[in-house]
């Protein structure tokens, strides 16, 4: 199921000036920022993207994360930012991959895990909310 090409999503960016160093390689905390431009994309494609989960009632904080730089990403570069829903039952993990545009070359992979927190008490919920599962089209 989770092979469907409904759960991915993929955003091409072009390296900006100011994500990268004086060596003109990006620094490293700015992959997070990729990875969110893909994740937004991707939750964006179920109507639950941030206003939609904060309106549901449910905040996801992201509450573990890993990249893998591979092959440094440099200023001007056209990248391919892909993101997939790996799990979704008791916490959201969307894994990352990040390839160079012209070459296809894979440069980065990734992962970040969310939890729902319910918003009016702050308890963090043990299975993802019925909510993600309506706007996902599946069923728990």
């Amino acid at each position: 199921m989770l092979n469907d090409p409904r759960f991915t999503a993929e955003v091409e960016l072009t390296i900006p000036f100011h994500d990268v160093d004086m060596m003109g390689v990006v620094w490293h905390g700015n992959y997070f920022r990729y990875f969110e431009i893909a994740r937004e994309a991707l939750l964006n494609q179920f109507n639950y993207g941030y206003r939609q989960m904060k309106a549901s009632g449910y905040l996801w904080p992201v509450v573990d994360t890993r990249v893998k730089y591979r092959h440094p990403l440099t200023f001007e570069q056209r990248i391919r930012v892909r993101a997939r829903i790996n799990e979704f039952e008791n916490r959201l993990r969307i894994n990352y991959d990040i390839f160079d545009a012209e070459s296809g070359q894979r440069a980065t992979s990734g992962y970040t895990i969310q939890v729902a927190v319910d918003d009016a008490s702050g308890e963090m919920c043990f299975v993802s909310p019925d909510i993600l599962f309506e706007r996902m089209g599946v069923t728990p």
